[in-house]
């Protein structure tokens, strides 16, 4: 049990700094004029064939049932949702931003699992998706105090909604029982129709050209499609739909230490603070119930005093 645990936080860590990749390889693609379905298109392209390849080498099954593949066809409708909506968003606002805002969907996790599965939020649940949300909002920086587009909010929150109920679809259907490897295949490979059906009524196709774009569509689909969507996939059967989301806190984290290490940005000490947070509030989500028992003897410690 306590082996399920540690691997299932291992892999939510892996999933959210994965995704948290997306910026890097793709600001430059949209820079050079790359659309969002395009660039989307050939990133679910090459990540179809690792997936197979892999379901493949595991010997594990394509099969599976009518109304499995309808609920594959549902989420996978909806990453393809939640990638075209965020990638848009970073036409109207930066991408530390969009990663910033994107990080409201553990909380839109939490809300519907309380509201329509009855799941309890408990204190350190409940605190530790206060104190990353304030830690996320620290590493926010705006410029000049200008108010973020509207535009560029309503797509970001379209981006967080649609990979929310992802994340507890995948928990609480029949697709908890099918194999990792096949939902992520279908997953991607349903999303791929989200992009096809807007390139087709747009009537264009950006290739990319060069072997600089086309290493940046290759990380795409390596790293935040096929390694994140895997990784998030195998960490909600191990830990749950909840944990799995407060563990996407390390995606802005992500965004911030390559803007360290890659741009050269210098942290301030407010940065400094907020990645503190982050980092608690993240410790406090793998240690879990375990650390329960120390804050109720805690507070045994300080008793209240009845007024007379």
């Amino acid at each position: 049990m306590q082996s399920r645990k540690v691997k299932g936080y291992a892999l939510g860590f892996i999933a959210a700094a994965t995704y948290g990749l997306n910026p890097l390889f793709a600001l430059p693609l949209i820079n050079d004029g790359m659309d969002t379905s395009s660039i989307l298109f050939f990133r679910y392209l090459l990540a179809i064939p690792v997936m197979a390849a892999m379901i493949i080498a595991r010997s594990k099954s394509f099969k599976v049932t009518v109304r499995q593949s309808l609920l594959l066809l549902i989420f996978g409708l909806l990453v393809g949702i939640s990638s075209v909506t965020l990638f848009e968003s970073y036409r109207y606002m930066d991408a530390g931003i969009a990663s910033t805002l994107l990080f409201v969907y553990p909380l839109m996790v939490a809300i519907i699992m309380s509201i329509f599965f009855h799941e309890r939020l408990t204190p350190p649940t409940i605190f530790s998706l206060a104190t990353a949300l304030v830690g996320i909002g620290l590493l926010y920086k705006g410029e000049g105090g200008t108010t973020l587009s509207v535009t560029g909010t309503v797509l970001v929150m379209a981006s967080s909604l649609s990979y929310a109920i992802y994340i507890v679809g995948i928990n609480k259907s029949q697709l908890a029982k099918v194999p990792t490897l096949t939902v992520t295949f279908y997953v991607l490979l349903y999303g791929l129709l989200v992009f096809a059906a807007d390139i087709t009524l747009k009537g264009s196709l950006a290739i990319p050209t060069g072997i600089a774009q086309w290493s940046r569509i290759g990380a795409l689909a390596l790293l935040p499609t096929a390694v994140s969507f895997l990784c998030t996939t195998l960490a909600i059967t191990y830990i749950g739909s909840t944990p799995t989301a407060i563990l996407g806190a390390m995606e802005p984290l992500t965004a911030v230490v390559i803007g360290v290490t890659v741009f050269h940005e210098q942290p301030t000490i407010r940065d400094i603070f907020g990645l503190v947070l982050i980092i608690c509030a993240v410790t406090l989500v793998i240690t879990g119930g375990s650390i329960a028992p120390h804050l109720t003897a805690i507070r045994r410690l300080f008793p209240r005093h009845r007024r007379d």
